[in-house]
């Protein structure tokens, strides 16, 4: 049945998609580099400020202020966004902007991790409004790889710049008190850098016509994204006036697998994002550097561009129950081979270890961590709310780990620490199968189950039987 945002929906894809991947896609950029790079220069921060511990409580508070800062920025946005998508763009990268260059000039660890929660915020923010503006904007076809490309990839490129700058600072034989007050503020220029083309974004048609009640703003801003079909201008309202509430006692199974997953997810991921380049670096005798980009490089990367050729082709629910799977594999190898090896071969180990980062970006770093489910399984009156509570949950699953495994990993050893983060991604690939539904092609109201069944037809529920 054809509807309002058909023409957007079936659009191909153009230099209007590209300009949103490349403005989302630049804040997401900010993330990945702002949240890999603590874990990058953290042993040079430790030192820095005279503590030798590398799994104590200072080292778990700097890797985890931003998360919790995360955690609760895409609480507050994920409210605010039903007053409008466009109007706090560019509020998210400011605060990133701001709390980055900070960072570069605090004198101690506390102020750090304070510097680094308000930065959080900011991060928070941006993983919450960027999904649902760039999948609002998004035609059906091309939904799952825009996001995946959007989010996914540059957010790896941006883990990587961190530790090449690190590389090159060091090279230099910059003194180490340098090398991370630059790496960590220089994190203020990406953001910085996409906040006027924040602003010139125009709102989403969803937004204009669901929310706000403006068919008519959001017709034209359909004439642009389709600049090939003619598109009618119409003052018929489809506004939704059903309450949040409603779509949650209605939808609330689907609402919770973005949430559950996003947290199950954070725990593994975060755990080698934070600790991969520090505590199993050296246990398989490799610098935190080399570590990170040959990870990046070998295995990050090459799954990213894996889950954007197939997301649209095979779908969400089949790449992600693999690549789970596939992490779970990848970290059991790994345990086991740490278990039994006195002196880990450098390569072997890194072999090992790396296949859970194929996996990983491949599945669910493409699917649930790009913010993917909770965009196309939320209606759009309660999509606001309920990704705040999607990237809030990866936030606190992120913020575990940051405190869990580096206490697993000193009180039982590096083998029972990976065995766990094994057995939460088998977990995760069994809530998959149960939880999700194929949302490969469909138009946004569609995935979300915003319809209603009249004589068997499905229509969309803002047309009246």
């Amino acid at each position: 049945m054809t509807t309002l945002f058909t023409p957007q929906d079936q659009a191909k894809f153009s230099r209007f998609h590209l300009r949103s991947i490349l403005t989302t896609g630049m804040g997401v950029f900010a993330d990945g580099y702002d949240l890999s790079s603590i874990s990058v220069v953290l042993p040079l921060i430790l030192t820095s400020f005279g503590i030798k511990k590398l799994d104590g409580l200072e080292t778990s508070l700097l890797t985890g202020s931003a998360l919790a800062g995360a955690a609760i920025g895409a609480l507050v946005f994920g409210q605010l966004a039903n007053k409008g998508r466009k109007r706090y763009y560019g509020i998210d990268v400011t605060l990133m902007a701001v709390a980055g260059l900070a960072q570069a000039f605090v004198p101690n660890v506390m102020t750090l991790i304070a510097v680094r929660f308000i930065l959080g915020l900011g991060v928070g923010a941006d993983y919450t409004l960027s999904p649902m503006i760039m999948g609002e904007h998004a035609n059906a076809k091309d939904r799952g790889k825009s996001m995946a490309l959007g989010f996914g990839v540059t957010w790896v490129i941006g883990a990587a710049v961190s530790a090449l700058l690190d590389l090159s600072l060091t090279t230099m034989g910059a003194s180490p008190d340098i090398v991370w007050r630059v790496v960590l503020g220089v994190s203020a220029v990406f953001p910085a850098s996409v906040i006027y083309l924040r602003r010139k974004m125009p709102e989403t048609t969803r937004y204009l016509a669901r929310i706000a009640g403006d068919s008519r703003s959001a017709t034209k801003i359909i004439s642009e994204i389709d600049s090939v079909q003619e598109v009618k201008t119409t003052e018929q309202t489809i506004k939704d006036d059903n309450d949040i509430s409603y779509y949650i006692r209605r939808n609330w199974k689907r609402f919770f697998a973005p949430i559950v997953l996003w947290f199950l997810f954070d725990i593994v991921a975060y755990s080698g994002i934070l600790f991969g380049p520090s505590l199993i670096a050296k246990g398989i005798g490799m610098s935190a550097v080399s570590f990170s980009l040959l990870n990046t490089f070998l295995f990050t990367i090459p799954g990213a561009l894996i889950g954007i050729s197939v997301l649209d082709r095979i779908g969400r629910r089949p790449i992600q129950i693999v690549g789970f799977l596939g992490m779970a594999g990848g970290l059991l190898a790994f345990g086991l081979y740490s278990h039994s090896s006195t002196a880990m071969v450098p390569a072997t180990g890194l072999l090992l270890y790396g296949m859970q980062n194929l996996f990983s970006q491949g599945g669910p770093g493409s699917v649930s961590a790009s913010g993917l489910l909770g965009v196309e399984l939320t209606p759009t009156k309660a999509r606001g709310f309920v990704q705040g509570l999607t990237v809030a949950g990866g936030r606190v699953g992120a913020t575990i780990a940051a405190f869990v495994f580096p206490a697993l990993f000193k009180a039982y050893g590096e083998s029972f620490a990976i065995y766990f983060l094994a057995a939460i991604a088998a977990l995760a690939a069994v809530l998959t199968l149960i939880l999700v539904p194929e949302t490969k092609g469909l138009s946004l109201e569609e995935s979300s189950m915003d319809v209603i069944v009249i004589d068997g037809t499905q229509v969309p529920s803002f047309i009246e039987p």
